[in-house]
């Protein structure tokens, strides 16, 4: 059985979003941006070393007036930033970060409409 594609991380999007992100057993909560994302995970800059690899961190992001944590794992992590795993309990996670994904591709896909419009006004 080939298990290279499974783990395999998705593609990811680029974005700068900030976050909100309190360690599972933690009392107090952080700020941090995620510079990409994808459905199963994301990159989460940060700046703090008490992050650890296997830590689980609940992420709450705001998506469309929309306000939701995820559960999360950390795969890795710097003095910078971590590399964290999506651990959706329900369908209305996946959701939300589907949603956050197709937001920030058809804002950037708006924004080559308007570069395409200029560039074919200024020809």
């Amino acid at each position: 059985m080939d298990t290279t594609e499974s783990t395999k991380p998705a593609p990811r999007i680029p974005l700068k979003l900030e976050v909100e992100y309190r360690k599972s057993y933690g009392r107090s909560s952080d700020t941090g941006q995620l510079k990409n994302i994808s459905l199963t995970g994301a990159f989460l800059e940060h700046g703090n070393e008490a992050l650890k690899e296997n830590d689980k961190v609940a992420i709450t992001f705001k998506v469309g007036g929309r306000v939701r944590k995820i559960n999360a794992s950390i795969i890795w992590s710097t003095s910078k930033g971590a590399g964290i795993k999506f651990l959706p309990t329900n369908n209305r996670d996946v959701q939300i970060v589907d949603d956050l994904m197709y937001f920030v591709e058809s804002k950037r896909e708006g924004r080559r409409d308007v570069l395409g419009d200029i560039f074919k006004q200024a020809a």
